[in-house]
């Protein structure tokens, strides 16, 4: 049976690996759909079922 294999471990072993111009661009545009739609959400909440 092999060692057991800790993750810890792996990890130091691998690389820096920086992230691809369209790995960037994918993070920005989900950060940016995230808040526009919770501002949507938030609008959508003040306007249709406002608090008594």
């Amino acid at each position: 049976m092999p060692e057991e294999v800790k993750l810890s471990d792996e990890l130091k072993k691998m690389e820096y690996e920086p992230l691809l111009p369209i790995e960037k661009k994918l993070v920005g545009w989900s950060i940016g759909l995230g808040i526009a739609l919770l501002g949507l959400l938030i609008w959508v909440s003040y306007t249709f079922f406002p608090a008594q």
